[in-house]
């Protein structure tokens, strides 16, 4: 009977060694995929932190302002708060754990003093990681702690790429605007030219009319300008958490980007992406979680 026993428990243990393997990442052969790849080609534009992309100072208190007030950011931290909770409290199921459950009396009878009784039972419990249930249940929580904060990496990198989109349309639009008002100069010097040729007999009323009407279109399309930029201002506030006002910019021709962003290889640069990382760490999430469903049997 002890030659059985023994052979169940090492049948068991064999068993279980299958249910502590580590996540491994499906391997992807990617030799000559890219050709000859140099050094200087694993550097990533990925890689770089929004503040070395985008050197326009104004833009860049937007871009702050933005990660500062924003809600769903604030969520997502919050959500790598309660991942991290989740972890501690993982790691802490190796310990034993105790429990107090301390309780009294007090009984008379028919006028008699009044009698006390205490009891402080205390118990202990020690669960052994032997078939990896709270190993498979701690890396389980780590997944998610990792998706959690790569939820939170795309919720920033969006409301970046929103905050900096809106901030070119509006230099943009302030281009226009100036080339519009200009051209709206030259218009009503060439009314005044056209009306004076008009007077010495070299033109006819005609020609001042499509002067005039050329003249209303672009004034048409100033106040189309001027509505465009409130409502990007607007849209941009919104993303900032502010109340609606004017917001403070350079100039479209003072902007400067690196002549050099290298995109590296493009595998590299699609593992940086927070979607894909997210993904990656709900499938590793679920590797670990059918392991402790396992363990379980």
């Amino acid at each position: 009977m002890k030659k059985i026993i023994m052979a169940v428990s090492l049948a068991c243990l064999m068993t279980s060694c299958g249910i502590y393997k580590t996540y491994t990442r499906p391997t992807v052969e990617t030799d000559g995929l890219y050709g000859k790849v140099y050094a200087a080609d694993t550097v990533s534009f990925g890689n770089l932190i929004w503040s070395e992309v985008f050197t326009d100072p104004h833009l860049q208190e937007l871009i702050q302002t933005g990660l500062d007030n924003n809600t769903d950011l604030r969520i997502a931290y919050l959500k790598i708060t309660a991942a991290q909770a989740s972890l501690r409290s993982a790691k802490l199921s190796y310990l034993p754990s105790f429990d107090l459950t301390p309780s009294g009396s007090v009984s008379s009878f028919d006028g008699a003093k009044a009698s006390k009784s205490y009891d402080l039972p205390l118990t202990a419990s020690w669960e052994l990681d032997i078939f990896g249930k709270l190993t498979n249940a701690k890396k389980q929580e780590l997944a998610a702690l990792e998706q959690s904060e790569a939820y939170r990496q795309a919720v920033q990198s969006q409301l970046v790429a929103n905050i900096a989109n809106a901030y070119y349309t509006l230099l943009m639009l302030d281009s226009q605007l100036e080339i519009s008002r200009q051209t709206l100069k030259n218009w009503e010097e060439n009314i005044r030219v056209t009306r004076a040729l008009k007077d010495a007999g070299q033109t006819n009323q005609a020609a001042v009319a499509q002067a005039e009407a050329n003249k209303l279109g672009v004034e048409a399309s100033v106040n189309d300008l001027q509505l465009q930029i409130r409502e990007v201002e607007n849209t941009l506030c919104s993303l900032l958490a502010t109340t609606p006002q004017n917001i403070e910019r350079g100039k479209l021709e003072g902007q400067s980007f690196s002549d050099q962003l290298e995109i590296g290889i493009p595998l590299q640069l699609l593992s940086n992406r927070p979607d894909v990382m997210q993904a990656e760490a709900s499938l590793k999430q679920a590797f670990y979680y059918t392991n402790e469903a396992r363990s379980y049997f």
